[in-house]
């Protein structure tokens, strides 16, 4: 009889059996075996948690570089969330200093496939101790599971070895073992099929935090645009080489609509399964709350933390100010271009003046419900403080607010200062949550805005500290679907059923309803940046629409800062770069990662590497 040995030996793809097993710290072989796991729901659900806790899920703890060798899904449960996509992309500005993420984390997951594929070839040879159809049900959501891995393969690097058995060595030759790249369309052709097998045979509902077919169908909506987009503007802004010329990275261009019409058709799917989140007639509340409520319709799949079992994550702690917090620090912040996706913020008049407030938070007035319920404005309100964000205190102010701007900063009669406890004729010049010049702390907001979606706000501020978060990741939700078969739509010319999604979005979120000549592919676009901000779309977003070269070219960021003016007792804001200035880049070849060194090494057959790598 097999032993559990056999289930965890990680042999990824080549020779990797040959360079690790013997490092593997495996248990004796007379702890757990196949006729255990497989001898029924305990012993499978037991298998499969473990392959759930290692799904590609860039949940709150994933970060996209590598810093002090960490990177990737978890591996080390840090608590710094701000290392994440979004801070180094223009979502927000963090801690980077350059955004070199291009080389990716090296994330290579056979080991985990190995263990799907085992589960796949093994469990029907017990189905006696299954009552049911519950070992199809269980396949199916193996599929789903090996679909999950490949995704994350494929939009890394295009074209990878498909794997769909258990090799074993040294029953195998090394020469079997090293298997050839598939070109990039039959990977994305291959996670569809794996999908499609995935719904046929998985019930419509599930245990929280498992897949059933909606959550298939819901991963296919999402792979197949992806696809799609690869094949429509995949050619462009991108470099040649020779795995570009063979297949392993790009698609034929004519294939583009069939895969958009696949994402489409899965959304559709979905339809009456799920809905948005309108539990509040507030429609600024209900945006935040969608994110905290455990029992939200709009909930497709998430991974679920907690205290007890040493998941829980510091999201809390790492996106709020130490002034709301039990410990900890905010390192990456909304971007003023970020806020512009919603609208122009009203802070000049017509002559170019800065206009005067009476109060901070008099800027929020008027806003889109959705965006307030997104980014913590200054003069908003959290566990009883105030964001009470101030760059300087200017004695008076005169002039056009860009000529202000454009002024060097020692030809600005302004008081700007690096400690928090400066006073300039009794008053503190900056505010008690932020914004400090250069040189000083990074702790404090850059852009004069923080992060509010995922931020429990009923949660006390004893309570907010490292690793005291247990709020879900949503992994999927209801409104990603939509935006899906938005995007499908659109490319496919179905302008009509784009209107009809987007509107649901846009009324739920409390703007206004977009009419039919509003419904273009950058529209449709701008509209995914805003609902899905800070979840970990965009990075992924910008390079499947190959736009991520343009955008992020020698970027630099702007914030929104709040002055005193002493003389009139009025507060204006000016849009000025972010305070430390900071550049962000994206050579071309990031639209691929390279493949791993390591298994380069031990597979030749995975050559040629992508391009310019």
């Amino acid at each position: 009889m097999k032993s559990i040995r056999k289930l965890i030996i990680a042999i990824g793809v080549g020779v990797s059996l040959l360079t690790s097993c013997q490092k593997l710290d495996i248990k004796p072989t007379n702890i757990l075996t196949d006729d255990v796991i497989f001898g029924g729901e305990g012993g499978v659900n037991s298998y499969l948690a473990d392959v759930y806790r290692k799904l590609p899920i860039e949940d709150f703890t994933y970060r996209p570089t590598g810093r002090d060798g960490r990177w990737g899904f978890n591996l080390h449960h840090e608590w710094e969330h701000f290392w994440n996509a979004g801070s180094a992309t223009g979502e927000m500005v963090g801690p980077y200093g350059g955004m070199d993420i291009g080389g990716g984390c090296a994330y290579w997951p056979y080991s985990d496939i190995r263990a799907v594929n085992y589960l796949i070839e093994t469990l029907p040879k017990y189905s006696a101790n299954f009552t049911g159809n519950r070992v199809n049900e269980i396949l199916g959501e193996a599929y789903f599971l090996r679909a999950y891995y490949y995704f994350a393969l494929a939009k890394r690097y295009g074209g990878v070895p498909i794997i769909t058995s258990v090799q074993n060595y040294p029953e195998q030759s090394i020469e079997e073992l090293q298997v050839h790249r598939s070109k990039e369309d039959e990977v994305w052709e291959f996670i569809g099929k794996d999908l499609d097998q995935a719904y046929s045979m998985m019930p419509e509902t599930s245990l929280r935090a498992r897949a059933n077919k909606y959550v298939a169908a819901a991963l296919k909506s999402r792979a197949m645009l992806y696809a799609g987009s690869i094949a429509k503007y995949g050619s462009v802004n991108f470099v040649d080489g020779d795995a570009k010329a063979q297949g392993y990275v790009g698609i034929p261009a004519d294939k583009a609509a069939a895969y958009f019409q696949q994402a489409w058709d899965a959304a559709k799917l979905l339809d009456g399964h799920y809905s948005l989140y309108q539990k509040n007639p507030d429609k600024e509340l209900n945006y935040a709350d969608l994110f905290l409520d455990h029992d939200s319709p709009e909930n497709i799949l998430v991974r679920d933390y907690s205290i007890t079992s040493n998941t829980a994550h510091s999201w809390d702690a790492t996106f709020s100010p130490r002034f709301m917090t039990a410990d900890a620090l905010s390192r990456a912040y909304p971007t003023l271009e970020f806020v512009q996706r919603f609208v122009q913020l009203p802070v000049t008049n017509a002559d170019g003046t800065p206009r005067r407030f009476d109060n901070l938070a008099d800027l929020k007035q008027g806003l889109e419900p959705r965006l307030l319920a997104t980014v913590y404005f200054p003069g908003a309100t959290l566990r009883g403080r105030q964001f009470d964000m101030q760059r300087g205190i200017y004695p008076t102010f005169s002039g056009t607010a860009a000529a202000e701007v454009a002024k060097q900063p020692d030809q600005r009669n302004r008081i700007v200062a690096s400690d928090p406890n400066t006073l300039y004729q009794g008053l503190p010049v900056i505010g008690q949550t932020g914004i400090r010049p250069p040189g000083s702390s990074d702790e404090v907001s850059r852009t004069g805005f923080y992060v509010r979606k995922y931020i429990d706000y009923k949660k006390p501020q004893n309570e907010c500290g490292l690793f005291q978060s247990t709020q879900s990741w949503i992994e999927f939700r209801y409104a990603e679907i939509l935006l899906n078969r938005a995007e499908a739509a659109t490319e496919l010319g179905k302008a009509d059923d784009a209107l009809f999604c987007l509107n649901q979005l846009r009324s739920r979120a409390g703007a206004t309803v977009m009419s039919m000549a509003d419904v273009t592919i950058d529209n449709v676009r701008n509209e995914r940046c805003k609902e899905l901000a800070f979840e970990n779309h965009y990075w992924w977003d910008i390079r499947r629409w190959r736009i991520a070269d343009q955008l992020l070219d020698n970027a630099r960021f702007r914030g929104l800062m709040p002055y005193y003016v002493l003389n009139e007792k009025k507060y204006i804001f000016l849009n000025e770069p972010e305070v430390f200035e900071r550049n962000y880049f994206f050579d071309k070849k990031f639209y691929y990662e390279p493949i791993p060194g390591g298994e380069l090494g031990k597979n030749p057959n995975l050559y040629p590497n992508n391009p310019n790598y």
